[in-house]
């Protein structure tokens, strides 16, 4: 054995036994605190668990690239989009919303869609999901959402009647939950799920123009999902099925690709838009705003460790490069601030230096030093402070900041958006003309199948709900649950308000 292969502790020493401690006697004895392997080796055992995610706990990721088939340069400035052909290293990760890290891969949960581009002009993180809405469309109420995903706090279990009274309260929510319990909720593999930014975001160029964009990945190996039947059977058999298929498809040479789109959206379309082009509880209507193919993702290399790579990926709608910018999206403009946060949290300030988070395509240099886990040189002797006159960092004045932006008169206050009939017309829409018999079968049967373990007057509340986006939908949920269809339709037509009064107890 040479010296390069020997056990050592975490200084270097080499270990002469990793298979006894020190003890007072053969037989009978007491250990000793002398035994410094052993107290190095419990406490880093003891410490080896960090913080769960608190949403995406369970995810599944790898390397690849993206390829740039399209010029769509006249719409941004961003480097890694300014030439076809041009290729930028990648690691995307997949992962369940609600779910915690031993969940199964197969329950009914969004399923996150997150990118990290190593461009030569820093990182940039694409943090979206597989469905293209979601449940709410203001960031304050997102803790009170994901604490119905939890567990009851008195009896440790999921909890139908958490989930849907916070749901069947938040009418907004109808056409993701529409979305959720199609087939769509449960994806048979990551590889065949399609991804989208959900949120609107900028596009801005030299000139000074922008523009609003989302982003689109399209599966290349075609959608499959599973039945609500098939999902359970998994569940016991193989709970970490997506998350096996994805390694091994990568590891036999099957490289999973994502044919990339993005639609955009003129400022000047943006302010007569029928719907508030930020509200991301509704799409942009392809007819209207027809998707532009951009590239192609490819993934081709598993990662070496899970813990390094995996877990301890740390993606944030903040990270972006020039060219990108944040739009007034209520939800994202509290998601730029609570990703980073929750990194900050889980992996500790200097999280950035973790490999698999650093850049690659360019060079980092901050004035930020010091804290936890800084490791390399930080920054060595030059000065951590701006404007100096000792060291060559400058700002970089030659790259053109984000084009001024000419807002409506601003007023401070907390806007309340009100609920009305556009909150359910894309819900029946997609109920209507997108899916087919068996898909609404489906769609009813997983519905009825969750809401039935809800009390009964929050499921006349959420029937109401799906009968405003469509009658025929209402009313199959109500036959399927038992419920009186002439009294869903009669709480369909009151106020949000009035609604929520009159089923606020027993009906």
């Amino acid at each position: 054995m040479s010296e390069k292969d020997r056990l050592t502790t975490a200084y270097g020493r080499p270990v002469e036994d990793d298979q006894t401690s020190v003890t007072t006697g053969k037989k009978v004895g007491y250990g000793l605190m002398n035994d410094t392997y052993l107290m190095e080796k419990l406490g880093h055992f003891e410490r080896e668990r960090i913080p769960e995610r608190v949403v995406h706990a369970k995810g599944s990721g790898a390397y690849g690239y993206f390829e740039v088939t399209d010029d769509i340069s006249k719409y941004t400035k961003a480097k890694f989009l300014s030439q076809v052909g041009k290729k930028t290293e990648l690691f995307a990760r997949f992962s369940t919303v609600g779910g915690e890290k031993a969940s199964a891969d197969t329950e009914r949960d969004p399923r996150g869609f997150a990118v990290k581009l190593y461009t030569e002009e820093g990182n940039y993180d694409i943090v979206g999901n597989n469905l293209p809405v979601f449940f709410i469309r203001d960031a304050i109420k997102f803790p009170d959402f994901v604490h119905t995903q939890k567990r009851n706090p008195q009896t440790g279990l999921k909890d139908a009647t958490m989930f849907w009274d916070f749901l069947s309260l938040t009418p907004e929510s109808t056409h993701m939950v529409t979305m959720l319990f199609s087939d769509r909720g449960t994806p048979a593999s990551l590889r065949r799920m399609d991804g989208f930014s959900v949120n609107t975001w900028m596009f801005y160029n030299d000139k000074g123009e922008h523009y609003w964009f989302k982003w689109h990945f399209l599966t290349d190996q075609g959608i499959e999902s599973l039945t609500a039947a098939q999902a359970a059977e998994l569940a016991g058999k193989d709970p970490d099925c997506n998350r096996r298929d994805l390694f091994g498809a990568i590891e036999r040479g099957e490289y999973p690709s994502w044919t990339v789109y993005v639609q955009i959206m003129t400022p000047e379309q943006a302010k007569t838009y029928r719907f508030d082009p930020f509200d991301v509880t509704k799409v942009w209507f392809h007819k209207d705003f027809p998707l532009i193919r951009v590239g192609k993702m490819v993934l081709n290399r598993n990662p070496q460790n899970f813990f390094a790579e995996v877990e301890q990926a740390a993606f944030a709608p903040s990270t972006l490069v020039p060219g990108i910018y944040p739009s007034p999206d209520k939800l994202l403009q509290g998601r730029l601030f609570a990703y980073e946060d929750a990194h900050r949290y889980r992996l500790g300030k200097n999280h950035d230096l973790i490999p698999v988070n650093s850049p690659k395509g360019t060079e980092a240099y901050t004035n930020e030093r010091d804290g936890a886990m800084m490791t390399g040189g930080n920054y060595g002797s030059t000065a951590n402070y701006f404007p100096n006159s000792v060291n060559a960092h400058r700002e970089a004045r030659d790259v053109p900041d984000v084009p001024a932006l000419a807002l409506e008169e601003a007023t401070i206050a907390r806007h309340d958006l009100p609920v009305t009939d556009d909150d359910f017309f894309q819900a029946g829409e997609l109920y209507r003309r997108v899916l087919g018999d068996t898909d609404r079968d489906h769609l009813i049967s997983n519905i009825a199948g969750h809401l039935g373990g809800a009390l009964k007057r929050i499921q006349y509340r959420q029937a109401a709900l799906f009968y405003k986006a469509d009658a025929d939908y209402g009313t199959r949920v109500a036959d399927a649950l038992k419920l009186d269809v002439q009294k869903v339709a009669e709480l369909a037509a009151l106020s949000e308000k009035d609604r929520e009064a009159a089923t606020a107890r027993d009906l």
